[in-house]
């Protein structure tokens, strides 16, 4: 039944006459009252409420510093609607709050550290990045004898920050790993054993260095599948953080990744190991097309507890970047600084994208460019300067860096990749 537009008018009247107080549907009376303002410089856990901008929103994870400007599926804040009082006024609360306020506001640090507490200002060093620079150099170190220069980890040069040991092996058992020192490395190097490279792991420590064991490589058969996978990978992995003393993991599964269980598996690692352990990712340039992808959907889920991402931008061909308007060709500034864009406008913080380059051109079947390159593309995304003919949408000073396969090969060519681009780095903002 309608009920006529004069007759809804004279009840609100006789309603208000009374002394009832009338709410319109839609009205900005009828609005939520806003929580307390948010602020760049307080730490906010799961449910964390504030207001911003004449909006509520509810933060879905652990952040300090990252604004409540969008409500994307892979953004920290979920956008819960406009509220009445602008939440734009720290000191004063809205005039149409509640009488009685929680007595622990929700943005109010916890009385408990959170799970996971950032060991410097976060605006350096992420919350799961342990001691890394804001801008760093990850290079891998190959537990194998090619053409490349064989090297005992000692001797890696000081250049790098992180160095990936390349690779953990696969067990008879779905989703363990297993690590040694291969015996042709060992040989060429007039030998070594276990015990010489977890030596050589403290000495890296010693010198300010992280070491983290990488999964997979080009041959590795890897599978995290399920649940009983994502279990065994998680104790194996941890069992050779022990051993070795290796600081985390790299996933550079090539032939496949399960984005479910493999986040299993990491979260699994990260309670084990706290909340410095290092993760960071080595996806093919195909890997981090699309949010739907494997790779991309892994980074997404665990982006609270990721480290950082350095994509292969090699081996590539040519591929369409954040403008979607060209395919750009792999070995040029374009390529690295328009694929690297997609990353940083679909979910992923700029100090979780790095730049992953082989050292010469014999390091990678295609998609090497000259050390000079790199700074160029980390110039043209952190700044908007020494761009090519692709200009980003915006600029990310906090873009974290650069990686290269591999340090041996970068040795053999007498380590222009570290001696060009670590350098540079410091000179980012």
């Amino acid at each position: 039944m309608k009920r006529s537009k004069s007759v809804i008018l004279a009840t609100v009247a006789a309603l208000v006459a009374g002394g009832a107080a009338v709410y319109l549907a839609g009205s900005a009376s009828a609005a939520a009252a806003c929580a307390p303002p948010w602020s760049a410089s307080t730490v906010y856990t799961n449910g964390s409420k504030v207001a911003y901008q004449g909006n509520n929103y509810t933060a879905k994870w652990w952040t300090l510093g990252e604004i409540p400007a969008r409500s994307g599926q892979w953004d920290v804040w979920a956008n819960n609607g406009p509220c009445d009082g602008g939440g734009t006024t720290p000191t004063t609360p809205p005039t149409t709050a509640p009488t009685t306020r929680p007595t622990t506001p929700p943005t109010t640090p916890p009385t408990t550290p959170p799970t996971t507490p950032p060991t410097t200002p976060p605006t350096t060093v992420p919350p799961s990045t342990g001691t890394l620079p804001a801008h760093f150099l990850t290079g891998y170190w190959q537990d194998f004898k090619n053409n490349a220069v064989g090297l005992k980890l000692r001797d890696v040069p000081a250049g790098y920050d992180l160095i990936a040991v390349a690779f953990a092996n696969a067990t008879g058992t779905p989703g363990a790993v297993s690590f040694s020192v291969d015996s042709g490395l060992s040989a060429a190097v007039g030998g070594y054993t276990d015990a010489d490279f977890k030596a050589d792991v403290a000495t890296l420590h010693s010198r300010g260095k992280k070491v983290i064991i990488s999964v997979g490589g080009e041959l590795g058969s890897v599978s995290v599948a399920d649940s009983t996978a994502a279990t065994n990978f998680a104790n194996s992995v941890y069992s050779l953080m022990q051993t070795y003393g290796f600081d985390g993991v790299d996933i550079d599964l090539e032939n496949g990744i399960n984005p479910t269980y493999m986040a299993q598996a990491l979260r699994s690692l990260r309670s084990k190991a706290g909340a410095n352990l290092i993760i960071t990712m080595a996806p093919q340039t195909i890997d981090m097309q699309s949010t739907g992808a494997g790779y991309f959907a892994l980074a997404l889920n665990i982006k609270d507890i990721l480290t950082v991402v350095h994509t292969q931008y090699y081996n590539s061909g040519s591929m369409l970047g954040c403008d979607q308007m060209a395919a750009y060709g792999q070995g040029t500034a374009n390529f690295l600084t328009a694929l690297a864009c997609i990353q940083l406008q679909k979910g992923l913080r700029p100090d979780q994208v790095s730049l992953g380059l082989p050292a010469t051109t014999s390091a990678a079947g295609g998609g090497y460019v000259s050390p000079s390159v790199v700074n160029s593309a980390l110039d043209c995304l952190a700044r908007g300067t020494n761009c090519g003919s692709f200009l980003p949408p915006a600029t990310w000073p906090g873009i974290r860096g650069a990686m290269t396969w591999s340090i041996n090969w970068d040795v053999t060519a007498g380590n222009a990749f570290a001696n060009t681009v670590k350098p540079h780095l410091a000179t980012l903002p």
